[in-house]
């Protein structure tokens, strides 16, 4: 018992210092948030002498940053929200008619899902064009869609199997339509995946920078992370208003995470062992 004990502890030690390893990062983006320029050169990890909190004004009026927060949001959420309606919905469709198509549309779209966006960015931004949907939301959101719905149906698809079928019969039986069985029965059973790919791609959106900066030209159209870049040019690197802005730009997304976080857990350990 004693040696099992000690093996515990010494598991613990090693958690809490790999954690500590993590944090690390967000230790040195606070504390030089609220640095002059001039500390931050000379000492990136020490503590604040005086804490500038100006930083933080300077950097909110510079981003326009209600105006890129804004812009962030909008393309956040309507692209997480199609991409997880549109890949269950497909998903499901292709559980229950397992044709030939579907099963090779399936394939197509694994196949889809290891192939680097550099080997695709020009042909991309070719038809973006084409369709006239350069320095537009819409452009943005249907690129996120595209990119995105690959991985989302796989996911849906290995949990849409653990749903027993005989759930859906009876509903029909009940009298309800195929669309309300979707809705009013599947749908909430599919809330752990759900959950799992909202999360996954509102982070992955949000904190995207390269192709926001491919389609978006306009300076009204930035999103936080244009916004943000801002400060880097060849020559200069204001990094007294860079981290503040970067504080700024990833606090709602890690409140976000931390308040949905445990539904990743759920819907990866549900597909897996249920799938």
């Amino acid at each position: 018992m004693k040696a099992y004990n000690g093996r515990t502890l010494l598991l613990e030690i090693v958690m809490v210092l790999v954690s500590l390893l993590f944090l690390a990062p967000f230790y040195f983006l606070f504390v030089n948030s609220v640095k002059p320029f001039g500390e931050i050169m000379s000492d990136a990890a020490s503590w604040p002498k005086v804490f500038q909190w100006e930083n933080y004004s300077k950097a909110w009026e510079l981003t326009r940053f209600p105006e890129a927060f804004f812009n962030s949001f909008v393309i956040t959420v309507l692209g997480v929200l199609l991409i997880a309606l549109i890949s269950c919905m497909a998903a499901y469709r292709m559980v229950r008619a397992n044709t030939i198509f579907n099963q090779i549309f399936l394939l197509v779209l694994v196949a889809a899902m290891v192939v680097p966006f550099q080997t695709i960015m020009m042909p991309l931004i070719r038809v973006i064009s084409e369709l006239g949907l350069m320095n537009t939301k819409t452009g943005l959101i249907i690129s996120y869609l595209g990119l995105s719905t690959p991985m989302a149906v796989f996911l849906f698809h290995g949990f849409v199997k653990s749903i027993p079928l005989e759930i859906e019969e009876a509903a029909t039986v009940d009298g309800t339509t195929r669309i309300g069985v979707f809705f009013r029965i599947v749908l909430p059973m599919l809330k752990p995946m759900l959950m799992t790919v909202i999360v996954l791609n509102t982070l992955a959106i949000w904190n995207d920078y390269l192709l926001p900066s491919l389609i978006l030209q306009q300076p009204s159209l930035r999103t936080i992370p244009l916004a943000t870049f801002s400060f880097f040019s060849e020559y200069t690197k204001q990094w007294d208003l860079a981290l503040p802005a970067l504080v700024l730009g990833i606090t709602p997304v890690v409140v976000f995470f931390l308040f949905l976080q445990r539904y990743i857990v759920e819907g990866i350990a549900a597909g897996s062992v249920k799938g």
